[in-house]
């Protein structure tokens, strides 16, 4: 689940396009009686950030679904060993008595494994495709929830921009009071404890139902 950390790089605006945006607005500031804009002026703008690492570390939704996704791999993982086994097993069988074989059974057992040998690699291909659309999947929904949240936050606290701040971030420097990591994970669990809260009780509701 290495590659869920740049998952947030798409939150990012970088306060290189802030200082451009106040540079290039700077001469463009409307008068007070110019009302063709409710746009927040250059000098009004409120800038916050996250800290994308403890997003992902303290975020219950995805560790919930990192221990799922984790647990589909071990299944995968281990029913791929299995065949990979037997397929030696076959091997070490052939090579313990070809030399008891004719040289027609000899041909068919090694196209007959060579098959299997193709088979395997491309039911391995399709192991590794299946778990690539499960973390994409996965990723798509975390940024979906993220964004969601974060542009209902911003409405809340009157914010024209939310940055992610990391060390793969444009972002050198951010003051401490910027920081508004904390109040987005609770804000985040705080959702996502409803969703489950609500989903518990229609699945009781319907397992309690009349038949």
């Amino acid at each position: 689940m290495k590659n869920l950390s740049p998952i947030l790089n798409a939150i990012l605006l970088v306060a290189v396009g802030v200082l451009f945006y106040l540079h290039f607005s700077a001469n463009k500031r409307p008068s007070a009686d110019d009302k063709s804009s409710d746009a927040a002026l250059p000098g009004e703008l409120k800038v916050a950030y996250i800290n994308s690492d403890s997003v992902l570390q303290n975020y219950e939704y995805l560790k919930a679904n990192r221990v799922q996704i984790e647990a589909k791999t071990k299944k995968i993982e281990q029913e791929y060993r299995n065949r990979a086994q037997g397929l030696q097993n076959e091997i070490t069988a052939y090579q313990r008595n070809v030399t008891n074989m004719t040289l027609g059974q000899v041909k068919a057992v090694e196209e007959d494994l060579g098959k299997k040998q193709q088979n395997l690699q491309m039911y391995q291909q399709s192991l590794s495709q299946q778990l690539m659309e499960e973390e994409a999947k996965l990723n798509k929904e975390l940024y979906d929830r993220v964004t969601a949240y974060l542009k209902k936050y911003a409405a809340e606290k009157n914010l024209q921009f939310v940055l992610k701040y990391d060390p793969s971030s444009d972002v050198l420097f951010a003051g401490e009071a910027l920081d508004v990591s904390k109040d987005v994970i609770a804000g985040l669990n705080a959702e996502y404890l409803q969703e489950k809260a609500g989903g518990a009780k229609t699945a009781k509701k319907d397992s309690t139902a009349v038949k």
